[in-house]
């Protein structure tokens, strides 16, 4: 017996028990911590997934268009910043359903915005008119070393200008120019990015003024 009056093998159970006991705190903490890494990872890849999806808010530009181009851009090494794409292919012309667009109309030219592929090209020169308000964006947000434009935020601001091109009476795409201003703007003035849910919000207040119909459960629905 030990001085405990327990049998040896009750006292060495208890210190493994008081052992775990310890430890849990620190493990617990680490599997909450991966598990809360894996859910905003999860919730990024998702945002791209229904971007994707995303109906077809702006007539492409025909496949055939491009696929000459998109044949001319894999005579390149990638990754290339969109600063190098716009010297080297971007007098470029496209023609779209909205008439013919150069590639530098399109394309930020700055060296932190990266293309990984020809099809990544590709994909943001098929939608002329969204993809030229995101290069104004771009290329102002640039600017902010300090806070640089992520994934996720970039992904919800082309989100809502789609949303945007997508109004059938706004013919002239007003929207898509007054958010991209606006945005521009808040770059310029206040030195960051706007938060994406007052994109949104900015958005559906112009819907609104305007007389265009915002559900509740719209992406403009904020």
């Amino acid at each position: 017996m030990s001085p405990t009056g327990r049998p040896p093998s009750a006292l060495h159970s208890v210190i493994w028990l008081g052992d775990l006991h310890f430890r849990m705190p620190d493990d617990k903490r680490g599997r909450e911590k991966q598990a809360r890494d894996a859910d905003r990872r999860q919730r990024e890849r998702d945002i791209h997934v229904r971007l994707e999806r995303w109906d077809e808010t702006e007539p492409p530009v025909e496949a055939a268009a491009l696929d000459d181009f998109e044949t001319e851009l894999a005579a390149f090494s990638f990754p290339r910043t969109g600063a190098e794409l716009v010297e080297a292919v971007g007098e470029r012309e496209v023609e779209s359903p909205e008439g013919t667009e150069r590639v530098a109309d399109v394309l930020p030219e700055t060296d932190t915005e990266t293309f990984d592929s020809p099809a990544a090209v590709r994909a943001r020169v098929q939608r002329p008119t969204v993809g030229a308000a995101m290069k104004a964006i771009l290329e102002a947000g640039a600017e902010l070393r300090h806070d640089p434009l992520d994934d996720s935020k970039r992904t919800a601001y082309e989100k809502t200008l789609r949303a945007l091109k997508a109004i059938d009476a706004d013919d002239e795409d007003e929207g898509v120019a007054v958010i991209r201003d606006w945005v521009v703007e808040q770059i310029r003035d206040r030195e960051r990015l706007p938060d994406s849910r007052a994109v949104r919000r900015e958005a559906a207040e112009f819907c609104r003024a305007n007389g265009y119909e915002v559900r509740k459960n719209d992406w403009l629905g904020v």
